[in-house]
């Protein structure tokens, strides 16, 4: 009688609600450097740092959080993209640090934020896109951003995409109360592909005097990994609101 009752009770209880699954992809890695800081560190093992500690901070929102690397190692660009696919991610987010072309002592510093687009918003877009695509190992065709672009489940992709990167870069800009740069587009290889919400973010540079010595500074990194947490917090209490209408 009580294991019929059990049973019963089983398949009355309504299925258990699907983790929130987010990637986040620390950007190069193993033979890829990425820029240098002003203090000589590789960008590669800052946004390492970065990630883990976002990682946590999204745990706590009871997320299901994968990062394309654990380790110094090379990760592929599009192999970034399929990893969030094949886990099915809610969302995609890789971690970049910016540098001018200056170099070290270079007066450019702030917050940039990208999606996904066939076209790049300005030159200097399209200048870090080139730079952050020269990670690519594999050869092949050039025009798989435009092919994805063209394809409707990807157009609305595009559109959540757009509204994940304004949450998260004005969470950015208020949380580490950087200098805004805006959000743009640009033809990332490490977004393309990607079949979810899916951004890039430029999170200071490396090569200003000041900013690029804060950026690997625990308390810097701390207040970027609560601020894009609060932007996917944020990102999600709207598209959860939207979706309720």
């Amino acid at each position: 009688m009580i294991a019929a009752l059990a049973a019963a009770l089983l398949l009355a209880a309504p299925p258990p609600t699907p983790a929130f699954v987010v990637v986040v992809d620390p950007g190069h890695g193993g033979e890829k450097d990425g820029a240098l800081s002003v203090e000589g560190r590789p960008e590669k093992d800052i946004t390492m740092q970065i990630a883990r500690l976002l990682k946590k901070k999204l745990e706590k929102q009871g997320a299901r959080v994968v990062l394309t690397r654990a380790k110094d190692e090379t990760v592929d660009l599009p192999r970034r993209a399929a990893i969030a696919n094949a886990e099915e991610a809610d969302l995609f987010v890789s971690l970049h640090l910016n540098s001018a072309p200056g170099g070290p002592g270079s007066k450019a510093r702030g917050i940039e934020t990208y999606f996904l687009s066939a076209d790049a918003t300005d030159a200097a877009a399209s200048a870090v896109a080139a730079r952050e695509n020269a990670d690519r190992l594999r050869t092949g065709p050039t025009d798989t951003i435009g092919g994805i672009l063209e394809d409707l489940e990807d157009q609305a992709n595009l559109a959540e995409s757009s509204r994940l990167a304004h949450a998260i870069h004005g969470a950015l800009v208020r949380g580490t109360r950087s200098p805004d740069r805006g959000v743009k587009q640009a033809p990332f290889h490490v977004l393309a592909g990607a079949r979810m919400a899916a951004v890039l973010l430029e999170l200071g540079f490396v090569s200003h005097p000041v900013e690029g010595k804060e950026l690997a500074r625990p308390a810097r990194q701390e207040a970027i990994a609560g601020a894009v947490a609060a932007g996917v917090a944020a990102w999600r209490k709207a598209s959860n609101t939207a979706a309720a209408r």
